[in-house]
C-alpha cells in the first residue's frame, strides 16, 4: 500500500479504540472473578481476540455486546479455580501479552496446556518469565530450554517467592502476579524501574489481597473476588500516532478523546513536550483506577532530545512513532537503554533505522537505541514492516510528509492493535 500524501493540515476530534493492555487484563481478571463482569469499551483487535478465545477454550462464556455505543464484553467468571483444561493448543497469534500472562496464570492450574503463536511470537524470549515461575515450582517445557514457544505447561501447586526482575517489564511482572494469585503464601516482587502498572491497579480495584510498599509488590494467594464492571479508556499508544502527526504537519490541530493517562504510560507526552510539542491535557473523570483525559495537539517546530533511563519503560511501545517525531525535529535525538526493542514484534531498532534511512534521514544505530538527525524534507520509500503493526502505522504517518508517500509492504498487521486506523486517519486527512 502507498500512503496518501498530505494535502492539508490534519484537523478534527477523534476517539481511538480501547487500551490494549487494559483489555487483556480485564478479560483475564473477569474470567477469574466470581460471577458476571462487563468490560465496556474493550479493544476488538487481533491480539485481544486471542486472549478472549483462549478463555473460551478453557470454559469461560464470553459474549460481545454494545453498551452506550461501545464494543463491550459480558464475561461469566468461574472463580480462581474454574478454568477447565483446553482440548487443543492455545494459539496466541502475535500477542506477547497473551503468551506471557497466560504462562504465569496456567503454571498454577491443575491441568495440562500448550501455548504457541505465529512465527514472530515463537522467536520472542520467554526465559525471563519461565525462570521465576520455575522457582515457584512450575513445570514448563519449550524449545531452547523453555526460552521459546511452543510452551507445554503441566500445572502444579505453586509456592510464593520473593523476586527482583532484572529488567523492568509489565508482562513479566504481571505473569508472576497471576501465578501468585493461586500460589501458596505470599508472592513479592520488585523491578529496577517502574513499568506500566495496569495489573496492580486492577488488582486493587477488584479487592484482591495486594499491596505495594516502597516499590515492592505483594499478593496473597487464594484471594477471590466478585465480578465487576470495568471501563476501558482509549489507548495512549494508539493516540501516539495522531499526536505526532498533529505535531509535525503544519497547521494541524487534533483532539483525541477519553485517553488513559496512567503515569506509567505517559513517557510519550513528556518526551514530546520536551521536544517542544504543544499538547493540552484536559483531565476527565477516572475510569475505575485509571486516570483519563482529552488530549489536544497543535503543530509546532520540534527540536531533538535525549531519551533514556526511566523514560524507556514508559515509552517502549511508542518508540517507532517517536522516531518519526525525531526525524522531523531540528537537531539530533539520541535514544538509549532501549535494548528491549530488539525482541519486540520485530527488531524495532533495526526496522526503524532502515525505514528512516530509506527516507533520506541520517541514523546511527546502537545496540540499545539510535541517534537520529532531524531533516525537513523526506523522500518516500518502500518500508518493510516485518509484520509489526507499530512499524506500519509509524511509516503511514511518515508517508503523509514524505515526498510521494511511503509504500508499506504489509498494512494487514495493523489490525493486531488498531483495526480501523487507516480509515480514522483519512477522516483527518480529508
Amino acid at each position: 500500500m502507498t500512503t496518501p500524501v498530505k494535502k492539508r493540515p490534519l484537523r478534527g476530534t477523534i476517539t481511538v479504540p480501547g487500551d490494549k493492555s487494559i483489555t487483556h487484563r480485564a478479560v483475564i481478571f473477569s474470567a477469574l472473578g466470581e460471577g458476571t463482569s462487563e468490560v465496556i469499551g474493550y479493544l476488538p483487535s487481533e491480539d485481544c481476540e486471542r486472549t478472549i478465545t483462549a478463555f473460551r477454550e478453557m470454559g469461560i462464556a464470553i459474549s460481545v455486546e454494545t453498551v452506550n455505543g461501545l464494543p463491550s464484553l459480558h464475561v461469566q467468571g468461574k472463580g480462581l479455580w474454574g478454568l477447565t483444561e483446553p482440548t487443543g493448543v492455545i494459539d496466541c497469534g502475535n500477542s506477547g501479552t497473551t503468551l506471557r500472562l497466560l504462562t504465569g496464570l496456567l503454571a498454577g492450574k491443575p491441568f495440562f496446556s500448550v501455548l504457541t503463536g505465529d512465527a514472530s511470537l515463537r522467536k520472542r524470549p520467554m526465559r525471563r518469565v519461565i525462570d521465576p515461575l520455575r522457582s515457584m515450582g512450575a513445570e514448563i517445557f519449550g524449545r531452547s530450554g523453555g526460552n521459546l514457544a511452543p510452551l507445554a505447561i503441566s500445572g502444579k501447586k505453586l509456592n510464593g517467592i520473593d523476586y527482583r526482575l532484572p529488567i523492568a517489564s509489565a508482562q513479566v511482572k504481571s505473569a508472576i502476579l497471576l501465578a501468585g494469585l493461586t500460589a501458596s503464601g505470599v508472592t513479592t516482587l520488585s523491578e529496577p524501574s517502574r513499568s506500566r502498572d495496569h495489573t496492580e491497579r486492577m488488582l486493587r480495584s477488584l479487592g484482591v489481597r495486594f499491596e505495594e510498599n516502597n516499590g515492592r509488590l505483594s499478593i496473597v494467594g487464594g484471594s477471590s473476588y466478585p465480578g465487576k464492571r470495568i471501563e476501558v479508556p482509549g489507548d495512549l499508544s494508539s493516540a501516539a500516532f495522531f499526536l505526532v502527526a498533529g505535531a509535525i504537519i503544519e497547521g494541524s490541530e487534533i483532539t483525541i478523546r477519553k485517553i488513559g493517562v496512567n503515569p506509567t504510560r505517559t513517557g510519550l507526552l513528556e518526551v514530546l513536550k520536551e521536544m517542544g510539542a504543544e499538547i493540552t491535557v484536559t483531565p476527565l473523570e477516572p475510569m475505575g483506577d485509571e486516570p483519563v483525559a482529552d488530549l489536544t495537539v497543535r503543530s509546532t517546530s520540534l527540536h531533538g532530545a535525549v531519551i533514556g533511563g526511566d523514560l524507556i519503560p514508559r515509552t517502549i511501545d511508542e518508540f517507532p512513532i517517536l522516531c518519526v517525531a525525531a526525524a522531523a525535529a531540528e537537531g539530533e535525538t539520541v535514544i538509549r537503554d532501549a535494548q528491549e526493542l530488539r525482541v519486540k514484534e520485530s527488531d524495532r531498532i533495526a526496522a526503524m533505522a532502515q525505514a528512516l534511512r530509506g527516507m533520506g534521514i541520517t541514523v546511527e544505530e546502537f545496540p540499545d537505541g539510535m541517534r537520529i538527525e532531524g531533516k525537513k524534507k523526506w523522500k518516500g520509500t518502500f518500508c518493510e514492516t516485518h509484520g509489526d503493526h507499530r512499524i506500519a502505522m509509524s511509516m503511514a504517518i511518515a508517508g503523509l510528509v514524505a515526498e510521494g508517500g511511503n509504500e508499506i509492504d504489509d498494512v494487514a498487521c495493523i489490525d493486531t492493535s488498531f483495526p480501523g486506523f487507516l480509515g480514522l486517519l483519512s477522516t483527518l486527512n480529508g
